[in-house]
């Protein structure tokens, strides 16, 4: 009687195996396709870049073990969205008495410079765009980078613990406000 189990249990075992692998495959996928997404949104969020760094693995870890344990997930880049949000806004309340990271000094840092004309001109522009940006709400900004990573409203509502509606109304103010400035 145990011999004839013993097949049964192989077989189970490697189909258990199997279904691991291709779990650990699915959340490796999203992680290559999202995980920068991911870094420069906990980045708005305020965050330094070494506790964004901790936090998007985090953010998929969490993914795994969701889909380890045989939860469905209907839309996973969503879902990923909301888990850092979520989990930047912690691990940002944890890290206030330090003063919120500049996402922009990463870029400033890293850019290369054209003609010094250029180079002024461009820097204006750039100084406009960012107080434009700086002047949304935060739900405002929020929902704006969110849109601009290709999520839609019902997402980004539920990445945010908003409605659909609501994501809509905040990123039609947003648009407005940086058109706005953009032609002033």
């Amino acid at each position: 009687m145990a011999a004839e189990s013993l097949p049964r249990d192989l077989g189970e075992i490697r189909r258990a195996q199997r279904v691991q692998v291709s779990l650990q495959d699915q959340v490796a996928r999203l992680y290559e396709e999202t995980r920068e997404d991911v870094y420069r949104y906990l980045l708005t969020l305020g965050l330094h870049p070494p506790q964004a760094q901790e936090a998007a693995q985090e953010v998929f870890l969490r993914l795994y073990v969701t889909l380890r344990k045989g939860e469905k997930i209907e839309r996973p880049r969503g879902w990923i969205f909301r888990v850092a949000h979520n989990l930047g806004l912690k691990t940002r309340a944890k890290q206030d008495a330090h003063p919120p990271f500049d996402p922009d000094l990463e870029g400033r840092l890293a850019g290369k410079e054209l003609d010094p004309e250029e180079g002024l001109i461009d820097q204006e522009r750039m100084r406009r765009f960012h107080r434009a940006v700086e002047a949304l709400s935060p739900q405002q900004k929020r929902c704006l980078f969110l849109r601009l990573e290709g999520l839609r409203y019902p997402e980004i509502g539920a990445a945010l613990g908003i409605s659909a509606s609501t994501a809509g109304e905040f990123l039609r103010r947003a648009i407005a406000r940086l058109r706005k400035a953009s032609h002033a």
